[in-house]
């Protein structure tokens, strides 16, 4: 079935052809070790620089959102449980789409067609209550017999590095308060991709930029964020392929410990039978417990 193009569609090529590798490279026993898709970063980022619809439509946003999200699948999670999904509708309750999975192909593209169409059904952000108010977040796992597992913020910065940070931080802030408040049991993430340039540019936002990450961490009174990440990414005006540069980003706020703590996190959170898949590729063996799942087939 064609349908309508969205912001994400750009990015669904690249996200298709990447499949979902193994993330995982330690051994049973050992500590985890978590290796994401770079590569697929660098190239779902190149396609909007290349257009040059950058930072300012929210398009290198999109990458960044679509990249985690693929990489919470790539580490086990079904795909209907994680939002942006890789296809159209982007936000659709797993129960839903389980049932168009199973209805007869023609009347599966008919009741999608009028899905996709209705926002209180399919809507395009994922918006979810906190103590105090509505936050919209960018990536997400979330059933609604288990409620949010998983709530992701992302932001991009790549110029005006020093103007604009304390003002990230303060929202970030804010943000990660009034989703734990609420979601005490849920891994709430933030993730930050900044232009490699603030380290010629402004290298003193960036020393502010690695220690506020730090301290947007929740120490022990649930207010701060489960973990935070931070990449830093590259190009130039003559060549528009971006690069991740990590070399200068300290190894407690790199993308890979985020990874691990926010999945960790999602799996403490609930019963062995859950998750099984996500727990069988980070402990590296076959677990003796099925999914417990209450979904059966249709006649």
């Amino acid at each position: 079935m064609v349908t309508k193009p969205d912001s994400f569609t750009p990015f669904d090529e690249a996200l298709a052809a990447a499949g979902l590798s193994d993330p995982w490279v330690h051994g049973r026993d050992e500590a985890a070790a978590y290796q994401p898709d770079y590569g697929l970063l660098e190239q779902l980022l190149t396609i909007p620089i290349a257009a040059n619809k950058g930072w300012a439509t929210g398009a290198l946003a999109n990458g960044v959102d679509s990249w985690l999200a693929h990489e919470l699948r790539r580490s086990g999670f079904t795909p209907d449980e994680v939002w942006p999904r890789a296809t159209r509708p982007r936000i659709l309750s797993r129960d839903v789409a389980l049932l168009l999975e199973k209805l007869p192909r023609d009347l599966s593209n008919e009741v999608r067609a009028k899905v996709i169409a209705m926002p209180a059904i399919a809507p395009t952000d994922a918006k979810i209550l906190g103590r105090a108010y509505e936050k919209q977040v960018d990536v997400a796992i979330a059933r609604w017999d288990r409620g949010p597992e998983l709530l992701l913020s992302t932001k991009t910065q790549v110029s005006s590095f020093g103007k604009n940070l304390s003002n990230r931080f303060e929202e970030a802030y804010g943000d990660a308060g009034n989703l734990r408040s609420r979601y005490p049991l849920a891994a709430v993430g933030f993730f930050f991709v900044q232009r490699s340039t603030i380290l010629t540019q402004e290298p003193d936002a960036y020393e502010r930029t690695v220690d506020m990450m730090r301290k947007l961490r929740d120490l022990g009174g649930a207010n701060g964020y489960t973990a935070t990440g931070l990449a830093l990414v590259s190009w130039s005006e003559e060549d528009s392929t971006v690069k991740v540069e990590l070399d200068r980003v300290p190894e407690d706020v790199r993308p890979e410990q985020f990874m691990t703590r926010m999945i960790e996190q999602v799996l403490a959170a609930t019963s062995v039978s859950q998750h099984v898949d996500v727990r069988s590729l980070i402990e590296r063996r076959e677990l003796a417990v099925t999914e417990e799942d209450e979904t059966t087939d249709l006649p």
